[in-house]
């Protein structure tokens, strides 16, 4: 989708030797607008080549749900305002959204979709946004002014519209996760679009995962790392606005769009990694840390034991600087360690 267009974590896949391949399977494939890997525990039932397909057919209908870039899909369907059945995956990403929600005092709201076409991001977007229609565009946005009631989406007004983009991702990396759950599968590591859910570990070592330096030339996923971080039985998502941004008459505008006062986000934070035991719940907060900026992310945090994080911000003189909750930081190593 289009938000992973700018995903900050890149997967560090190892290369397996010939001992290691008659335990463990991998794969690979292009789906949501993005690419995903995964890395299974194979005890020698498991065919790699119905996983994969098993695996595509859920992204298949997942996007047919939640895509903004699939004009039949869902999602689409409840934007123009059609009539039409809301399946599990847009009920339960909109009950997860709503929580989010609530929990980020708003910071994160699948609501501000009409601010983000108004700033020219998302599907054939253009800018349009001016500052005299900031006040109208604001009264469209609000998990307040939006419900399910008897298998429909209410709006208050018509022109709401809704934007999974930035959970949607995380929210399909733990439903491929729990598919992989139910066939048994005790240790797998599932990357969409460079969001992650981990079970177990690989032959007693961790899993690690790459985080990109979020600098505005760092285009290609893994070339340049900022840190390694080790993984069990966790889900990490990243965040960052180094990627997908535009600059207009010399001033940069993110794709972060704050719903609470319309304009993109703008301070020192440039990448948020959260760490969470759901990939949507990480997904969904390490936006919301995009938007409200490093020391009221810092303070949220304080108040969120059940989450880690990885931030990494621009100090007042434009050096890259890093924290992390204390419980990460054992977990945190160099690229090269």
């Amino acid at each position: 989708m289009d938000r992973r267009l700018i995903a900050t974590v890149f997967l560090l896949l190892l290369v397996f030797s010939c001992r290691e391949t008659t335990s463990y399977d991998n794969f690979a494939g292009f789906a949501q607008g993005t690419t995903y890997s995964i890395v299974f525990e194979n005890n020698g039932r498991l065919n790699p080549q119905d996983l994969k397909s098993g695996v595509e057919k859920i992204l298949h209908d997942f996007d047919m749900s939640l895509s903004l870039y699939a004009d039949s899909s869902v999602l689409s369907k409840v934007n123009r305002n059609e009539d039409v059945y809301l399946d599990h995956f847009f009920v339960e990403a909109f009950n997860r959204s709503s929580d989010i929600t609530e929990m980020t005092d708003g910071a994160f709201d699948i609501t501000v979709g009409p601010l983000v076409k108004a700033w020219g991001f998302g599907p054939d977007a253009q800018k349009n946004f001016a500052e005299a229609k900031r006040d109208s565009l604001l009264r469209l946005v609000g998990m307040d002014k939006v419900k399910i009631e008897n298998n429909k989406v209410i709006k208050a007004d018509p022109r709401i519209n809704l934007d999974f983009n930035a959970i949607a991702q995380g929210y399909s990396v733990d439903i491929i996760s729990a598919w992989f759950d139910s066939k048994g599968i005790k240790s797998y590591l599932v990357e969409i679009g460079g969001e992650v859910r981990v079970k177990g570990d690989k032959q007693g070592v961790l899993w690690r995962i790459g985080i990109d330096r979020p600098v505005d030339d760092n285009n290609l996923p893994g070339n340049d790392l900022q840190v390694i971080i080790s993984l069990k039985d966790r889900s990490l998502a990243t965040s960052g606005n180094y990627r997908k941004f535009y600059i207009e008459n010399g001033i940069k505008f993110s794709h972060t769009i704050d719903p609470r006062t319309g304009y993109p986000a703008k301070n020192q934070l440039l990448s948020a990694t959260i760490i969470a035991d759901e990939c949507a719940t990480a997904d969904g907060i390490a936006t919301a840390c995009m938007v409200i900026g490093k020391e009221k992310a810092i303070e949220f945090l304080g108040f969120h034991p059940e989450f880690d994080a990885f931030l990494v911000y621009s100090d007042d003189i434009g050096n890259y600087q890093t924290w992390s909750t204390e419980n990460l930081r054992r977990f945190i190593s160099e690229p090269g360690d």
